[in-house]
């Protein structure tokens, strides 16, 4: 299956633009410690995209694969340098099988939050799992759900405020859901753009991995391997499938 509708032609062509996922201090980071999970052995990116991790990822020497539910994203990816030599499947992370099996699967940027229900995300660790040699790994990356910063009753956070971009969170608290909406200010005019996401926290991804055959090898606060304290906005998780 595919669906552009929320990752159109209009998204993609300026997705790479957001220096806050695309400057280099914060690639480098997540490929040397992408490369370094690979350890020599294939990769996989869920949700490849415009290529923003794996076109790097490939040129330290590590075979790259995705998988992208967006055609104009990865048309994105075939028009930069070495996009073309990457193999995609078009399809969705959760029930694509690409027939190949790696010593890495990655998901990163709090794409796991894409899939807005329980049942979807236990199905992407699983759909990891089932891509994984006995030993590789799988990793996310994913913000922690800010919850501590909404008054009690409240639904609304701004995550974003400049004088041509406005950001904010509306969370679902009963449901464990939430919607991203910006505004941008260009040549004049306002637009408007919203995705639905459904947040969890750690300890509800550690009981899906283990109910994938996953097991928790490493919790970090970033890239860098940063300790993951009470007040870490984010994690970088890493599973390994259990042998035998």
């Amino acid at each position: 299956m595919h669906d552009d509708r929320l990752f159109d032609e209009k998204i993609a062509a300026t997705y790479d633009d957001d220096k806050g996922i695309s400057a280099p201090e914060v690639i480098e980071p997540a490929v040397d410690l992408l490369a370094e999970l690979a350890g020599g052995g294939r990769a996989l990116e869920f949700a490849i995209g415009t290529g923003r991790i794996a076109l790097p990822l490939a040129r330290k020497g590590v075979q790259v694969e995705g998988i992208e539910l967006s055609r104009p994203m990865v048309s994105r990816l075939r028009a930069k340098e070495g996009g073309a030599e990457i193999s995609v499947a078009i399809g969705d992370m959760v029930t694509t099988d690409v027939a190949r099996r790696f010593s890495l699967v990655y998901l990163v940027f709090n794409t796991i939050n894409n899939l807005t229900s329980q049942d979807a995300q236990l199905a992407c660790f699983r759909n990891a799992a089932a891509h994984l040699e006995p030993g590789g790994h799988f990793l996310i990356e994913v913000g922690v759900p800010p919850l501590q910063r909404l008054p009690v009753g409240e639904t609304i956070l701004a995550f974003d405020h400049s004088e041509t971009h406005w950001g904010v969170d509306e969370y679902d608290v009963v449901n464990q859901n939430f919607s991203s909406h910006h505004i941008w200010l260009r040549d004049g005019s306002y637009e408007r753009f919203s995705v639905p996401f459904r947040y969890a926290w750690p300890a509800e991804f550690d009981l899906m991995a283990r109910l994938a055959g996953l097991r928790l090898k490493e919790r970090w606060g970033g890239w860098k391997k940063e300790l993951f304290t009470q007040v870490s906005d984010k994690h970088v998780s890493v599973w390994q499938k259990v042998e035998g």
